[in-house]
């Protein structure tokens, strides 16, 4: 979505959802005004009783599945299943209690066995989703019915409203004009926010340094004028922020396997 935006579910009793993030950023603030962010390969496990105010997508991409269980319906469906397969012994109110019982949103960082789960999904044909689907949910109740949330759970910080509209306000001024750099130093006397919270809060936020972020949309940046511009290669280094076009070159090179001569060439076929 171009905004980076996207309408939230309302909160409904006993029912919970759970995201499984392949690209990109989610963000989500809380009634509480706390923030939480999915990064790719992330689990999001949340009750939505845990009333959520807004959703954001701070990479102005997202991909990934929504998962929504009403909790009287699946284990009315699992003690069919029961009686059926047996052994399984799955909980679904037991599960929700392990990860949400304090109305709070776990996220799981990324494990193989998280991917095994969800990679089919995203590359089953759609008229065979339905069934994999069925399969795949089940698969996850199992995942979650026996395994430690220590194991898995990595520490995820919360961002007060404050902390997060001061870095996007960051991200606004550096990303406005390209041809200027900003020490970190600078960017925290500017926006009066200290500098290691200024760190911690932007890497939570986007989901990587202030410096490798700025790398990378001067990169993508560069793309756009390479494709849809006739500006030079010079004059493109210049509004990128290089003084010497070789050096944009040799980033823009590493970051995407061509220089950009050969990148504008290819288009250009």
């Amino acid at each position: 979505m171009s905004d980076g935006q996207n309408q939230n579910k309302l909160p409904h009793a006993d029912v919970l959802e759970i995201n499984h993030c392949r690209e990109g950023r989610f963000e989500c603030e809380f009634a509480n005004g706390d923030y939480q962010y999915v990064g790719a390969g992330d689990l999001a496990i949340n009750r939505l009783t845990n009333e959520t105010t807004s959703t954001y997508f701070p990479l102005s991409h997202y991909h990934g599945i929504s998962i929504t269980i009403d909790l009287p319906t699946a284990d009315q469906t699992m003690k069919r299943i029961e009686s059926v397969i047996g052994g399984l012994n799955i909980d679904v109110f037991s599960i929700a209690d392990k990860f949400c019982k304090n109305d709070t949103c776990v996220v799981l960082r990324t494990q193989s066995e998280i991917e095994h789960i969800f990679s089919e999904l995203y590359r089953v044909e759609p008229r065979m989703i339905a069934y994999y689907l069925k399969v795949k949910v089940l698969e996850l109740l199992m995942f979650l019915n026996q395994v430690s949330l220590q194991d898995y759970q990595e520490e995820r910080r919360y961002f007060a409203r404050n902390q997060v509209q001061t870095i996007k306000k960051v991200q606004e001024y550096m990303t406005a004009d390209l041809r200027n750099h900003y020490t970190l130093q600078e960017l925290s006397e500017k926006f009066e926010i200290p500098l290691t919270s200024m760190k911690v809060c932007f890497k939570g936020v986007y989901g990587c340094s202030i410096y490798a972020y700025m790398k990378s949309y001067r990169m993508q940046a560069a793309t756009i004028l390479l494709r849809d511009t006739s500006d030079s290669i010079t004059e493109i280094a210049a509004k990128m922020g290089y003084d010497n076009p070789s050096k944009f070159s040799e980033a823009f090179k590493k970051g995407f396997g061509e220089l950009p001569s050969e990148f504008r060439k290819k288009l250009s076929k």
